[in-house]
């Protein structure tokens, strides 16, 4: 902590540091950078000055899947920051426990997670969390600092009416390194895990990762537009059928996708099953959530092109009766299921990239491999010394 001017009458200044992960944790984080200073003085002390600096860069596993941060910590002195949090994109947990923060109060640190942080309003639901993870670490690292000391009476960390009815809740650490977290209970809290996990893969950026499917999609959709047996078909079948074949047509290619990418997690340990499950869950949403969006990018398509080319008369002959938007859309609706159910056969993300946006476990593994590969060069180095 420094001061802003000498003297008596000299400010106490404050510098938390957020550690982000890039993308969209360090989009968050430079948000957050301008509004946190008004939020910590008000919510947290009032009687220092609050800076808030941002430094985007791979938050590290080790090899039990954790985020030291104890080695996050030695970051401190070299940034010239008195606090820091870790923003992550990545999930943690305590045990079967979500965790939405971890606490190192003697080191400084604490970690923010960014799936648990909540898929509604993350920007503000990030906001508070930091900001009352920021009160927990001050309270007892910068309130017990002698003459400099910030006073502790004015550490009680306000919460919001909205915050006590979250599922949030402080509870001890039996982790190394770590003295408490914010956990989240009950269905309620894993449900917000899950949303969370889905929304910061963000589905809707696979769609260009489906361009072969999607080709094969069109054509077929457009074999089923232009065969009047179909619009036979298609007139007969009730809304709920085409609800159901549709349904089907989007679930079969994701699994596929998940089956031709390996994407499905098996656990490792018997210890590790719920967090397995929890993958699984949110990169079969993921791709359903993908895999609707290109569902209904192909039916926009073939929307336009069935009433292009296809003449109400001509469709009336052949159905025996009025032709209307109604009977467009069921047609279109067929084919474009149909269009899906060929287009998955085959069907695969196509590239590494989409593979990793589509699931945690893969940029888990990433980073322990790439921690492995500098823990590796650093031996080499201190072996050619």
């Amino acid at each position: 902590m420094s001061t802003d001017s000498e003297g008596a009458g000299a400010v106490p200044t404050v510098t938390v540091g957020l550690l982000s992960d890039p993308g969209r944790p360090t989009d968050i984080a430079r948000k957050l950078s301008t509004e946190l200073p008004e939020v910590l003085a008000d919510r947290v002390n009032s009687e220092v000055v609050w800076r808030v600096r941002v430094r985007s860069e791979q938050v590290p596993l080790d090899e039990k899947g954790r985020i030291p941060l104890d080695e996050a910590a030695e970051k401190l002195p070299a940034e010239q920051w008195d606090l820091m949090v870790c923003i992550t994109e990545l999930p943690r947990s305590d045990g079967s426990r979500p965790v939405v923060a971890d606490v190192d109060v003697a080191r400084g640190v604490g970690l923010a997670s960014m799936p648990a942080i909540g898929w509604l309003r993350p920007r503000a639901h990030a906001r508070n969390t930091v900001a009352h993870v920021v009160g927990m670490i001050s309270k007892e690292k910068l309130g017990s600092s002698g003459s400099r000391a910030v006073s502790r009476s004015h550490h009680h960390i306000r919460r919001r009416p909205t915050e006590l009815a979250s599922p949030v809740r402080q509870v001890p650490s039996e982790q190394e390194n770590i003295d408490l977290h914010l956990a989240l209970t009950g269905t309620r809290g894993r449900l917000r895990l899950l949303f969370g996990m889905v929304r910061d893969n963000r589905p809707w950026r696979l769609v260009p990762s489906l361009s072969r499917a999607i080709a094969a999609s069109a054509a077929a959709a457009a074999f089923g537009i232009f065969y009047p047996s179909i619009w036979g078909m298609a007139d007969a079948l009730s809304s709920l059928r085409l609800l159901g074949i549709s349904c089907f047509a989007v679930a079969m290619m994701a699994v596929w996708i998940i089956v031709h990418n390996s994407l499905w997690e098996r656990p490792a340990r018997h210890g590790d099953a719920k967090r397995a499950a929890m993958y699984n869950a949110a990169t079969l949403l993921t791709l359903l959530i993908g895999v609707v969006c290109m569902y209904v990018l192909l039916f926009a398509v073939t929307l336009l092109a069935a009433v292009a080319v296809i003449s109400a008369s001509y469709m009336e002959v052949q159905l025996g009766h009025s032709v209307g938007l109604s009977e467009y859309a069921s047609l279109v609706w067929l084919a474009s299921s149909m269009g899906t159910i060929a287009g998955a056969l085959g069907s695969s993300l196509e590239s590494e990239a989409a593979v990793r946006r589509a699931t945690y476990s893969k940029r888990e593994q990433e980073r322990r491999a790439r921690r492995r590969r500098r823990e590796r060069t650093g031996q080499e180095h201190e072996d050619a010394d």
